[in-house]
């Protein structure tokens, strides 16, 4: 049955998704028309909330470039390639594929987001190299995995507010991991993905006639040759040595950082990334060779994330998204209130695709009204958490570094995604209003 709904929904998407960049600016245009025609803000308004706020991501937008860099590079490695090519070997099949590059994903994407993006990716890449299995499918099925990050260790939801000063702390004080990402219900939903989505992926792979398989040839697998040496300059750029100099320090400053009681975050995953790599690639030549590749993946980052920068200043600014948020539970009941919470925050998010930024946006709705109804405040900021990672799966903001390594088009996955969209949407409203 799943199988049979995929094809129309991959042929509609195939169809009517535009290129991520024409769908930023799309968003771009009817968060301004939204803006002046419910908020009766004012188009030079408007225009100035979008040109302040339009670099207002540059940080991040280096750290997801970098996410998509250090990871291709990590993964290129000769030893990482081994690993990856011993890991694929679990999977002697099509369907297996699917479940494993699926598993893989949730499980690191649990453990931080920005690792499971990158992983889920090159590890789809390494299956198919080995099995041949519809490559549209593998790699929409790594990116799925994403659907539980905000359940999970970086949850930036309930790490916020388990922060001593967080901005809602006067009106819920601190809340600890203990009743969001630990607690009974968020568990429930969590291990209840980890067992449907590579279900459901692997229930819509695409029969023989229908698959889109990829040479192997072209994913890129050649072992960079060690080059003769012909003038002094290439023995630093081959040197072993220089490598380990630079790349042994910055190991050893992470495991001073965790032995320090430090977390994860962007920032400590992409410097883990770095330096493995500039260890495991042996010689500087070698790691040039690789960030050459892997960075002409980056492009939809550079070019889209300003727009998206802009568009969640014009939601935020104009009083957009608190609109929208405050009618999407104006009818909620003490019952339905997570629910109502879990959707409204699933299309903020198509607008506003920052888990931090999302909860500054509707904490200020969300709180007084789970206070009034008397709803569990812990349950209330996961349903925020939960809608924000939930509609992930048809924004093409996230996928941009899975596709800039798996080489596809957002329209090429996005058709499996939605697919998921209405099966885990049920899943995890489920899990919020009844656990």
């Amino acid at each position: 049955m799943l199988r049979a709904l995929s094809r129309p929904a991959v042929k509609l998407v195939e169809r009517y998704l535009p290129d991520p960049y024409i769908f930023v600016l799309l968003l771009t245009l009817i968060a301004a028309a939204a803006a002046i025609g419910i908020e009766r803000q004012s188009p030079m308004a408007v225009l100035t909330y979008w040109g302040d706020g339009f670099w207002n991501l540059l940080q991040f937008s280096m750290q997801m470039l970098l996410v998509l860099v250090t990871g291709f590079m990590l993964a290129s490695s000769p030893p990482v390639k081994r690993l990856l090519s011993s890991l694929a070997t679990l999977a002697n099949n099509a369907g297996a594929a699917i479940i494993l590059v699926t598993l893989v994903s949730l499980a690191a994407s649990w453990i931080n987001w920005g690792f499971g993006l990158v992983v889920g990716a090159l590890f789809a890449k390494e299956l198919a190299r080995q099995i041949k299995v519809d490559y549209r499918l593998l790699v929409a099925s790594a990116y799925s995995g994403f659907i539980v990050w905000h359940g999970g260790l970086a949850g930036s939801v309930p790490l916020t507010i388990a922060t001593d000063g967080h901005f809602s702390m006067e009106q819920i004080g601190v809340i600890g991991t203990s009743q969001t990402i630990f607690s009974a219900f968020n568990l429930i939903i969590v291990a209840a993905l980890f067992v449907a989505v590579p279900l459901v992926n692997r229930m819509m792979l695409p029969g023989e006639r229908e698959s889109v398989y990829i040479d192997p040839a072209l994913l890129g697998d050649d072992d960079n040759e060690r080059p003769r040496i012909t003038r002094p300059a290439e023995r630093l750029e081959n040197s072993v040595t220089l490598a380990l100099l630079v790349g042994v320090p910055g190991l050893i400053y992470l495991v001073s950082y965790f032995i320090g009681g430090g977390g994860l975050n962007l920032n400590i995953v992409n410097f883990l990334f770095l330096f493995l790599a500039i260890v495991l690639h042996r010689t500087p030549q070698s790691l040039l060779n690789s960030l050459h590749e892997g960075i002409k993946g980056g492009a939809g980052i550079v070019i889209q994330f300003p727009f998206y920068a802009g568009i969640m200043a014009i939601m935020i600014q104009s009083g957009l998204a608190e609109t929208m948020s405050r009618a999407m539970i104006s009818f909620a009941t003490e019952t339905t209130l997570p629910f109502w919470t879990f959707i409204s925050a699933g299309i903020v998010n198509m607008f506003v695709p920052s888990g931090g930024g999302q909860w500054a946006v509707q904490a200020p709705v969300v709180i007084p009204a789970a206070q009034a109804l008397g709803v569990d405040i812990p349950r209330a900021a996961m349903a925020v958490a939960w809608g924000d990672a939930w509609t992930n799966l048809l924004q093409p903001f996230w996928a941009l570094p899975v596709l800039g390594i798996a080489g596809l088009k957002a329209k090429d996955i996005m058709g499996f995604c939605l697919i998921q969209l209405i099966v885990t949407g049920v899943i995890i409203s489920i899990g919020l209003t009844w656990l």
